[in-house]
């Protein structure tokens, strides 16, 4: 390259944001040009259930604002859309007309709701039908709480994670809501039967009505003459009509791939990149997040979209030795609703000689499940309790070989006390709180000593609860522990 390095990011969500973020911390000497089609910053995507049901504030999503690429010497292009990749001319054209050179190209174009084929649901237009809404963007999140103050009862197509969390914000806001989802279960993909079982009556309880092994056929409108259409009912595949207003479409996601297909990338589910998250077409383009694949999968989680990020901007910088590749990592997946613990972590499916331990308490909505394979943690179901989350996650992350008493991992369970490990004071320092940064309990008494004081202080220094949020509580646990020790004590 000559003169400096012009790198483009197209896409400032969070897989993007955290690419141009780890690439100017790691030096000076990069001309970077951020791409979003949304206006303003970046902020945290994976939050928008919480600011729904009014337990996050919507200015805390934020990651960064517009003013923090200017000071960082950085260029943030918002509101306008990529439109086509001239890699002969390393150009990235736009929909204004205008175009932005590029040495290095970084697709980070996250995914796209994928809508159901039901009837009705899209306007001639290509908009959808008043009243109908497939949950993605914080204006999305904006134009359920405007419908919500006028709705009677509102239909939450899916029955994974987003569509869970939403239906219960609705619920919490005092609507009636049916939760419908296509599969035998609740969470299919996480959950096997038993925890789904015991999922769908919690959330059942709290206040939900939940159809699985449904599908909707077609919604029905009224229309005002001249006028756009008004949702007024869903139609399911057995005839059913259920009255609603509102229509949340949750059900799965699809890599957003038109700008590297039309260039002629090798694309499968996704982008197809190498261990640096390059283009295996063209190694000047690189892909993370949830629009690339990587060793045949996909992720459209934070933890690896936030590792690839790293892992590409050391790529660029030209640190990419064969220790610094992305190789995948467990899945880690946390529900976030009122009333709902949940954790699944790894592949939670038996068989195959695998060692299996269960532990059920039906009276207070409990299931937790280990899968054991060669003396080591395959995967985890913790539901309903999800104190020995920390412990279990280490054990998963590092491989370690398991204690020959495996229940003694849900002892948090069965006489109401969590194992030491999970207690602040016992923890050890290289225990880490915040699966999606990375962030030790060593980090975090780190802020601490560097003036920290409370749980945003210490995210501005370490990251920890930036992502899913779910850490927030160990976070703000530690930091209690540490108010209360001596002053002057260095923690352990």
């Amino acid at each position: 390259m000559a003169g400096v390095p012009r790198v483009v990011v197209v896409g400032n969500g969070m897989a993007g944001f955290r690419f141009a973020q780890e690439l100017l911390a790691l030096g000076p000497g990069f001309d970077v040009t951020v791409v979003g089609d949304e206006p303003g910053g970046a902020y945290n995507r994976a939050q928008l259930p919480g600011v729904l049901a009014g337990t996050v504030r919507e200015d805390s999503i934020e990651l960064a604002d517009e003013d923090w690429y200017a000071v960082r010497g950085a260029r943030l292009m918002t509101g306008v859309a990529a439109c086509r990749i001239d890699r002969g001319g390393q150009r990235l054209e736009l929909a204004d007309g205008s175009a932005v050179p590029y040495d290095v190209l970084v697709l980070a174009t996250g995914s796209e709701p994928a809508l159901p084929p039901v009837g009705g649901l899209v306007e001639r237009d290509g908009r959808l039908l008043t009243g109908a809404v497939a949950f993605r963007t914080l204006a999305d999140c904006a134009q359920i709480r405007a419908l919500v103050n006028g709705a009677r009862h509102a239909v939450v197509l899916g029955g994974g994670v987003l569509g869970l969390e939403t239906a219960c914000a609705l619920t919490a806001a005092g609507l009636p809501v049916t939760l419908v989802h296509r599969g035998p279960r609740l969470m299919e993909r996480q959950l096997d039967a038993g925890a789904a079982r015991v999922l769908a009556r919690t959330v059942r309880s709290a206040g939900v009505a939940v159809r699985t092994g449904a599908a909707v056929r077609e919604v029905r409108s009224i229309r005002a003459v001249g006028g756009a259409g008004h949702l007024t009912g869903i139609v399911l595949d057995d005839g059913e009509v259920l009255g609603a207003d509102l229509f949340i479409i949750c059900c799965g996601t699809r890599p957003r791939t038109e700008l590297a297909r039309a260039a002629d990338l090798a694309i499968g589910a996704g982008v197809i990149v190498d261990d640096q998250m390059r283009s295996v077409t063209d190694g000047r383009i690189f892909a993370i997040g949830d629009c690339a694949e990587h060793r045949g999968r996909t992720h459209g989680l934070i933890a690896p979209a936030w590792a690839q990020a790293r892992v590409a901007a050391m790529a660029v910088t030209g640190r990419d030795t064969g220790d610094t590749g992305y190789v995948g990592q467990p899945a880690v997946v946390r529900l976030k609703a009122a009333g709902i613990e949940l954790a699944a972590l790894g592949s939670a499916r038996g068989g195959g000689g695998a060692e299996v331990i269960r532990f059920t308490d039906p009276a207070r909505g409990v299931y937790q499940k280990l899968v054991v394979r060669d003396g080591r943690l395959a995967g985890a179901i913790l539901l309903g309790d999800t104190r020995t989350a920390g412990t279990i996650t280490q054990l998963l992350d590092r491989g370690t070989t398991l204690p020959a008493d495996r229940s003694a991992l849900l002892v948090a369970s069965r006489d109401g006390t969590a194992p030491a490990a999970d207690s602040p004071v016992r923890l050890p320092g290289h225990a880490t709180i915040c699966q999606c940064n990375g962030v030790t309990k060593a980090a975090i008494c780190a802020a601490w000593q560097d003036g920290a004081r409370d749980a945003g202080q210490v995210a501005a220094r370490t990251r920890a609860s930036t992502g899913c949020g779910t850490c927030r509580d160990a976070v703000e646990g530690i930091m209690a522990w540490l108010a209360a020790a001596e002053p002057g004590l260095v923690p352990a």
